[in-house]
């Protein structure tokens, strides 16, 4: 073989090597909506997990069809066993569920559910902020939520915006068909919102967002738990600084874990990370999401 087949077989080699290297390196992803909702999921991507661009030019890759207001806020997806994307999110200000759809892509969708999972309640103002995350140990998912019931619990109506005093809900499914009854998922005394789950060795980590209004708090803290369903801790002190935070959502990248989140007065992101999930660094000054950007979700893909 002479030295021109040789030096084009060494480019040939070279350029698959780093044409594979780059389609098996990993990816995050971060689902989040714009506005109030109302064109539906947007998605960006990152290789850092710090500067994030836009997919789709920053166009909705599904537009939102259940619920009366067809709003898609909070969207969360995880990716499954099943190896699908599921997603679920707020459709309305004022209604007793929450939507449902599935993926193989993120692009192409399944038909929308509407999930009533607070429909049994009569008084229930809402069902905000709803999350997913499957348990390996148990081999189901748990779709967790945010609602207000007038009277339930008195002792804090008063620290809530215009009446709303919520606590965490949730229901478990093996298969987005049939669910289970609908039972109080965090409640330690306080108005929390925007709850967020992952594992960490053998135990759950509940990030969440203390709602209280007066006094203001409006930021994000951590409880633990060592069952997927309950006895979770009270809240840490917050993991935020002085700004108003909401919509956590937490990734590991390297040896840190990092939480992103919607400085909603501001109008833009920020975030905060740790090795120990202790000690808490902010680290919004290093973050770049696309303008317009409100909270959702990060995840990973190949």
């Amino acid at each position: 073989m002479n030295s021109k087949k040789i030096f084009i077989l060494f480019g040939y080699l070279l350029l698959t090597f780093f044409v594979n290297a780059k389609e098996n390196k990993e990816v995050y992803m971060f689902s989040y909506f714009m506005g109030n909702g109302e064109d539906g999921l947007h998605l960006a991507y990152s290789y850092d997990g710090m500067k994030w661009e836009v997919l789709n030019n920053n166009q909705s890759y599904l537009v939102p069809q259940v619920g009366k207001d067809k709003l898609m806020r909070d969207p969360c997806i995880i990716a499954g066993p099943d190896n699908k994307f599921h997603m679920v999110w707020t459709v309305s200000w004022g209604e007793k569920g929450i939507g449902y759809a599935s993926s193989d892509d993120l692009i192409h969708w399944s038909e929308q559910k509407y999930i009533p999972v607070m429909e049994h309640e009569p008084t229930a103002r809402n069902c905000w902020a709803p999350e997913v995350f499957y348990d390996k140990a148990s081999e189901q998912y748990l779709i967790f939520w945010s609602t207000t019931i007038p009277g339930r619990f008195p002792e804090t109506e008063s620290e809530g915006d215009a009446g709303y005093n919520h606590r965490m809900y949730y229901v478990t499914t093996k298969d987005f068909q049939e669910y289970s009854e609908t039972k109080l998922f965090y409640d330690q005394g306080f108005n929390v919102i925007d709850g967020t789950l992952v594992k960490d060795k053998n135990k759950y980590i509940l990030f969440l967002k203390d709602e209280t209004r007066t006094p203001p708090e409006k930021n994000i803290r951590i409880a633990t738990g060592k069952k997927l369903t309950g006895e979770y801790s009270k809240a840490s002190a917050p993991i935020t600084g002085n700004y108003w935070a909401e919509g956590p959502t937490p990734v590991k990248i390297g040896k840190y874990w990092v939480v992103y989140f919607d400085k909603y007065i501001d109008h833009k992101m920020g975030a905060v990370r740790s090795s120990d999930l202790k000690n808490w660094e902010d680290i919004s000054g290093q973050v770049e999401f696309p303008e317009g950007t409100r909270h959702g979700t990060v995840f990973k893909v190949s």
